[in-house]
């Protein structure tokens, strides 16, 4: 009868380690009573797979064993593309779910502020993904806000101006936009003269002087 001989845990995608190898380890051997030199057949890889998973920080889990009698336990992280930060603080995730804070890493990703429910993140994460995935968004966007009735307000880094979106309706005409407005004022070095730029109207850009 084959036993565990060691445990190996190894993490894919992003380096950014928001849950660690202890915890991995802690979950494995509180679930099965310190996994090494117990007999491979008795082993519950789904028990284990199942408490890997319910971790809040883990996106999925595989744990199998090899042919050596190594335990290997391979974990996706979750990935976040917002931080609220309201009266409750935490990460919207890649799938657009509640994932807690870590107290091992901070990602770098943009504030989300104003009216948020955990349960009706929708709208707020509709946004923050086209942050991700948009250079020049990516870049600039360091704070997004969703008022009361669900209009979204933006602020960019080093910028004045805040970017009044509206709803999400006609999103990528919006933000071809506010690239447009950018580019110009950037280039007319008339960014820092404005307090609010417009987007509501899908056609165009109304600006507020300072």
């Amino acid at each position: 009868m084959r036993e565990i001989s060691k445990t190996n845990i190894s993490f894919s995608g992003e380096n950014a380690l928001f849950v660690t190898h202890e915890t991995v380890s802690k979950l494995l051997i509180q679930n099965q009573g310190g996994v090494k030199n117990v007999p491979k057949e008795t082993l519950d890889l789904n028990t284990l797979e199942q408490a890997l998973n319910s971790n809040p920080m883990i996106k999925s889990a595989e744990v199998y064993v090899a042919v050596n009698g190594t335990l290997n336990a391979e974990i996706e992280q979750k990935r976040p593309v917002a931080r609220v930060s309201t009266n409750a603080s935490y990460y919207i995730d890649d799938e657009g779910k509640y994932m807690p804070l870590s107290s091992n890493y901070t990602a770098r990703v943009p504030l989300v502020t104003g009216y948020v429910e955990k349960n009706n993140l929708k709208n707020v994460f509709k946004i923050a993904q086209k942050v991700q995935t948009d250079a020049f968004l990516k870049r600039h966007v360091v704070e997004i806000h969703q008022s009361l009735k669900g209009a979204i307000v933006l602020k960019l880094r080093q910028c004045r101006f805040t970017v009044n979106l509206g709803s999400l309706e006609f999103l990528d005409k919006k933000i071809n936009n506010l690239k447009a407005f950018y580019k110009k004022s950037l280039k007319e070095k008339t960014l820092n003269k404005y307090s609010k730029v417009n987007l509501q109207f899908d056609s165009q850009v109304v600006c507020t002087k300072t």
